[in-house]
């Protein structure tokens, strides 16, 4: 079962002279590999802690998670690999890992895996060992496994294994997480590489003479023996590889081989392999794990899940549950919200208070008009936002997410779609540009095109604010979720027609299957949910002070010159007209506005926007909203904020409804729910499809959709 032939194990020959110059910089790369739902992530934070970073993998928009940790002297950089099952080219998540692996060639591998689950998990585990990589086996959810009765000798396991490092976790409790950091820390010291498969006499003939083929081709950043067999397996990013290094024999070598292969075994090759390495992993198991003669195939989570799956209960559960986080975003969100707005009042009443009498008014109506009050008309709402995130990442650690996948599979399938579209659907609750890019996962065009097409409808976190302010202003509190809850189902509801239409016209072709696991329920922990929200909100308040302030400033330009000279209230009160001092500013602010090149350009659109029930200074804020749907908070806080003080955020709600009925201020959420996507989730769809075509027709389709359905809406309910 296992050799110590170093031409082999390639994969240490080619990464000696890297990890020689890491070890001189006292900087060790761990990668962490692991199926999804394994506890990988849990892991990677408590390795890790609060140091870490998110960005996307270069040329590839999968999100990429680092951190580090010190231990004697030495800094260990670690990089969370997508979750995939295994190091095939079937998705972006499996492509990004091998080459990662391959590229960046890390010092160890940390394959976390399932106890409760090791035949699946140890599929991943047999292709790193191909790989030639430096392995740390992590068996997570051990308490999950002594309570089915399982039981893993790992001392035995790390035997079969070639003698790598088999350590004992629970991830979601921190138990074990100095034994990992000391696995790898010896890891780094011994790099035991020494396992081959068990793939018979035939097969390991025909690796060999792959193999001398490859010798004169230069297969980097992949080892040669793993090239061999990836050929054997008809990958097709391999054979391009060999093909643009100009092995055309290589690959007429690997055809004889297969065909020859093919006659003596009767199947293909592709299905041989596979069976070999799984025939590998049941051959370990028989040794190393027992199970209880009466082991009871039906857990908890089978037992939950016929009721929260169950095709009567399953979607009512599912709206209770998001109206259970709804109603927690407001109880729980508007005093927070309160309290952050009233600081900002302060804040800016303060700056106007010590502001020299007469000197610098027009920098002073910047920072305070413009800035403080575009940005913190943003900010004041981050207590909902996190509220939110948490209550997702909730939904998504504990496994009820993929309930709701699975509950919505038949829909999406009556609607023209791919199961798996539910899953970057979920993803546009979060942010619509990564749900785009999160289309990746489907395989078929179409599909993927629809999904993307539809994403915008599912109301992202940038519009939370927006529905916020509107529900404060119109509706009582014994509503507001339910109002919140309405306008996502709304978008839902629509998501799904449009989808049907789409694909019974222009993107009309045949269902593909789809096959969803459901993972086993588990108790997050509190500090993978703050960290899930938290590195959500964090892109979310990243906006409010570079891209939302650019645009506050922008908007306060637009909303501030031309400057008016004269004012006609000046005029009336002279004729005799009786004022309060802060009824002559509330006119004149009014005026000013109104003779500004953003009143100009909002009262162009009047015609338009007055079928609606609303005017130009609203549409104005839709204008903005095209760049980011956070500025039509910024812009209305400039328009009906202008004054100072500690209650900037009532006002701003009172000014809408002095201006506005609550039927117009519905006509407002359906218009930010259907139209106008911003700029950013128009270049994501411009990237993902290839063309200029479907980002303009979704841009345009999706405004004259809100157009018509918020004017609809008002005039239905006006002759009401």
């Amino acid at each position: 079962m296992t050799t110590n032939d170093p031409d082999r194990n390639e994969a240490g020959n080619l990464g000696t002279d890297r990890n020689q110059s890491k070890g001189e910089s006292n900087l060790v790369h761990v990668a962490l590999a692991g199926n999804p739902n394994s506890g990988k992530t849990s892991i990677f934070n408590n390795l890790t802690g609060a140091h870490q970073r998110v960005g996307n993998y270069p040329g590839v928009t999968v999100e990429q998670v680092q951190g580090e940790y010190a231990c004697e002297a030495k800094t260990y950089r670690v990089t969370d690999l997508p979750g995939t099952y295994s190091l095939s080219a079937m998705s972006a998540e499996e492509r990004v890992a091998r080459r990662h692996l391959a590229e960046q060639n890390p010092d160890v591998v940390v394959n976390v895996v399932d106890s409760t689950n090791l035949e699946r998990n140890l599929y991943l585990t047999v292709q790193l060992i191909e790989l030639g990589v430096n392995l740390v086996l992590v068996l997570n959810m051990d308490d999950e496994a002594t309570k089915q009765g399982i039981t893993i000798d790992s001392g035995l396991l790390s035997t079969l294994l070639g003698g790598i490092p088999v350590v004992r976790a629970q991830g979601h409790r921190g138990v074990g997480n100095d034994d990992i950091k000391e696995a790898i820390a010896d890891a780094v010291e011994t790099r035991r590489r020494n396992v081959t498969l068990p793939w018979g006499r035939d097969i390991d003939e025909a690796l060999k003479r792959i193999e001398d083929q490859l010798a004169a081709i230069d297969t980097t950043p992949f080892p040669k023996y793993w090239v061999a067999v990836k050929l054997l397996e008809k990958d097709v990013e391999i054979s391009h590889l060999i093909e643009q290094a100009g092995g055309q024999l290589v690959l007429s070598e690997v055809q004889d081989e297969a065909k020859r292969l093919r006659n003596i075994m009767g199947d293909s090759l592709v299905v041989i392999l596979a069976e070999r390495r799984y025939g590998f992993i049941a051959g370990m198991l028989r040794e190393a794990l027992k199970r209880p003669s009466t082991f009871d195939r039906v857990s908890l989570s089978d037992k939950i899940d016929q009721v929260v799956t169950n095709r009567f209960l399953g979607f009512p559960i599912f709206i209770t549950v998001l109206y259970v986080i709804f109603w927690l975003t407001f109880k729980a969100g508007e005093p927070l919200s309160n309290w952050l707005s009233d600081g900002i009042g302060w804040f800016a009443a303060g700056i106007e208070a010590i502001w020299p009498a007469h000197h610098g008014l027009l920098f002073r109506s910047l920072l305070v008009d413009g800035i403080i009050a575009g940005v913190g008309a943003v900010i004041v709402f981050l207590p909902s936002v996190v509220i939110l995130f948490m209550g997702l990442a909730f939904l998504e650690d504990t496994g009820y997410m993929a309930r709701a996948a699975f509950l919505m599979d038949t829909v999406m399938h009556r609607i023209g779609l791919h199961g798996k579209s539910f899953l970057p659907m979920m993803v546009g609750f979060g942010c619509n540009v990564p749900a785009v890019m999160a289309t990746r996962i489907l395989e078929n065009r179409r599909d993927r095109l629809v999904t993307m097409m539809v994403i915008p409808l599912f109301s992202c976190g940038a519009r939370l604010p927006a529905y916020i302010l509107i529900i404060s202003a119109f509706f009582g509190s014994g509503h507001k979720a339910l109002m919140l809850l309405g306008i996502y189902g709304i978008g839902v509801l629509l998501a799904g027609l449009l989808a049907r239409l789409l694909r019974s016209t222009i993107l009309s072709g045949e269902n593909t299957p789809f096959v969803m696991e459901l993972p086993p329920y588990r108790m997050p922990t509190s500090k993978a949910i703050v960290q899930h929200a938290t590195r959500r909100s964090w892109t979310y308040l990243r906006k409010a002070g570079t891209i939302i302030l650019a645009i506050s400033i922008l908007l306060w330009g637009l909303s501030t010159f031309p400057i008016k000279q004269k004012y006609t209230v000046d005029e009336q009160v002279a004729h005799g007209l009786q004022l309060s001092k802060a009824e002559l500013q509330t006119r004149r602010s009014a005026e000013r506005l109104e003779y500004s090149m953003s009143g100009r350009i909002g009262r162009a659109m009047n015609p338009a926007l007055h079928t609606m029930g609303l005017d130009w200074r609203v549409g104005t804020a839709f204008l903005g909203a095209f760049a980011a749907k956070e500025v039509f908070i910024t812009q209305m806080g400039i328009i009906f904020s202008a004054s100072s003080g500690a209650d900037r955020s009532k006002r701003l709600i009172a000014g809408i409804q002095h201006a506005y009925s609550p039927l117009a201020g519905l006509a407002i959420m359906l218009f930010l729910l259907i139209a106008s996507p911003c700029m950013a989730t128009f270049a994501a769809v411009k990237q993902e499809s290839g063309s200029w075509k479907w980002p303009i027709l979704q841009w345009t389709g999706l405004t004259l959709l809100g157009y018509l359905l918020a004017t609809v809406v008002y005039q239905l309910g006006s002759l009401l």
